[in-house]
């Protein structure tokens, strides 16, 4: 549980900084819209961020945190497919939920289909992105994250540890140090960890 805690809350901590081209989905933390983030903005999104996930309202963010998310995710989920609100889920809702899952995955398959093909990429080239987002590797990376957030080591992330980490990422973005990332800082800082992910996927010279 704790662990998962960590990767979780790793992830979150991760998003608070993201910036797109204005205008973009992941102008999350640009608060003006004008597709730069400031560091002010970049702790106000931390706050807000943290307000969130402290499900208990205590202060930290902790087992305790996760567990609440996740009785709340399966109580919402009991709900989706208790279709009549009766308290039990019968065979007939449990055989509409499937179809309409297996409807949704249907359309999701052709829309990315269609998707790659306007790329020009093919399956194997989605098989690849999909092997470089996901992994053990950006899991211990997100764990790696919080425990050097929880700076004094009592398995619990307090608000200050956590915007302190959130301003210290958005600090390695600040290329310049003007107290701003732009699209620009990102994409380089995108292209930096490609080339370390082929750098170390290259097989090691004879």
């Amino acid at each position: 549980m704790k662990k998962m805690t960590i990767l979780t809350l790793g992830a979150a901590l991760i998003a608070v900084p993201a910036l797109a081209a204005p205008g973009g989905e992941r102008n999350m933390g640009d608060a003006d819209g004008n597709g730069v983030l400031t560091r002010a903005e970049a702790q106000s999104a931390a706050a807000k961020m943290f307000a969130k996930l402290d499900v208990n309202k205590d202060g930290k963010l902790d087992a305790a945190d996760r567990a609440a998310r996740q009785s709340a995710m399966q109580a919402k989920r009991f709900a989706s497919l208790d279709a009549n609100s009766d308290g039990s889920i019968s065979k007939a809702e449990w055989d509409q939920h499937n179809a309409d899952r297996e409807a949704k995955r249907a359309e999701w398959k052709e829309k990315r289909s269609a998707a790659s093909k306007e790329a020009g990429e093919g399956k194997n080239a989605m098989r690849g992105m999909r092997g470089k987002r996901g992994g053990h590797h950006g899991m211990r990376g997100h764990q790696g994250m919080m425990m050097k957030a929880d700076t004094n080591g009592d398995k619990a992330i307090s608000q200050a540890e956590f915007e302190a980490a959130a301003l210290a990422r958005f600090d390695r973005l600040d290329t310049n140090k003007d107290g701003q990332v732009t699209a620009e800082e990102r994409q380089a800082q995108r292209a930096a960890w490609k080339a370390k992910r082929g750098q170390r996927g290259a097989p090691a010279s004879e």
